[in-house]
């Protein structure tokens, strides 16, 4: 910029702006880390997308393929299969019950892992869940889902399960807590 095209000096100091007080100030620790961990969910997202993912498929038999990671996915959750939660240690009856009906012509269905689940949440797209929230995975999936899925990092000594809403996982102080199961299975 030449100087005439410079603002014109006012002999006035300008002051930087203060820094935000706000919502931000208001945040408990654990409401910045969640935070924290949703931007860089949507930091991955944006990444996945720049890369040039491909967008996921669905298979029209009840299941949706992952191009992108070579995932196949049960396009309804546990909760939209039989409308009830699940106890950590009430999960197995349910992979077991669509193992053994063979679902979609397969009987290796288990559990995500948590970077599997992480792959379900994209903050680009939105599908409403069971109460009619927003949550941020594909439409592609049957709407009315739980946004919530027990991963196989948990265990009976260390209750685990993934919130999709936000793409996170949390850890549970007991096991009297409930979730629902997006079943994945990896196809060879």
């Amino acid at each position: 910029m030449d100087a005439s095209q410079a603002a014109p000096n006012t002999g006035k100091e300008e002051t930087p702006p203060a820094p935000a007080k706000g919502a931000d100030a208001a945040k408990s620790p654990a409401e910045k880390a969640a935070a924290a961990k949703a931007a860089a969910a949507a930091k991955a997202a944006a990444k996945k997308e720049e890369a040039g993912g491909k967008p996921l498929a669905d298979n029209g038999d009840g299941t949706i393929s992952d191009p992108n990671t070579g995932l196949m996915w049960k396009k309804t959750d546990a909760w939209l299969d039989t409308r009830r939660f699940y106890k950590w240690s009430e999960h197995k009856g349910y992979l077991d019950e669509i193992n053994k009906k063979k679902f979609a012509g397969h009987s290796d269905w288990r559990l995500p892992t948590k970077a599997e689940a992480a792959t379900l949440v994209d903050k680009t797209k939105s599908l409403l869940d069971k109460n009619g929230i927003i949550i941020p995975i594909d439409p592609v999936f049957q709407s009315g889902c739980a946004a919530n899925t027990w991963i196989s990092e948990c265990a009976d000594d260390k209750i685990t399960r993934f919130d999709l809403k936000i793409g996170i996982e949390t850890l549970y102080p007991t096991a009297d807590i409930w979730s629902s199961i997006w079943a994945v299975r990896k196809p060879k």
